[in-house]
């Protein structure tokens, strides 16, 4: 998969996103919930841009690791709404489905990042 295609990939979960938060029902609970996805998944988004234009190695591995964290949090809204009997979880499942599956790009994009340049300053907690 290409940048320009995990930018398109990253955009359009952001997009999917909002449309999910705007058909909740209104409820103090859906509201706080929408909004908590709504920030994370355009975060996810957000942060792959500010990735693929990364100063440095180590630059573009930091900004990975807040989409890793962003798309791991967008995945805990979608499942506190189905499980929460919100909606229901087959309204849902392809959302988290790309949640998870952002989620575990990332992982992999920071891994091959940091093999590539063993020297990074950025370390992982089990090199300190």
């Amino acid at each position: 998969m290409t940048n320009d295609q995990l930018k398109q990939r990253t955009k359009q979960f952001a997009l999917r996103a909002i449309r999910l938060a705007d058909a909740l029902p209104r409820k103090m609970s859906a509201d706080v919930l929408g909004r908590q996805l709504v920030r994370s998944a355009t975060s996810v988004a957000a942060n792959y841009r500010a990735a693929c234009r990364g100063k440095s190695r180590a630059d573009f591995v930091s900004k990975m690791g807040t989409v890793e964290e962003e798309a791991d949090e967008s995945a805990l809204w979608i499942e506190l709404i189905a499980e929460s009997g919100i909606l229901p979880v087959a309204k849902v499942s392809e959302l988290l489905r790309e949640a998870n599956e952002l989620t575990a790009i990332a992982v992999a994009s920071i891994r091959t990042a940091r093999r590539t340049n063993p020297q990074s300053a950025v370390r992982t907690p089990q090199s300190r």
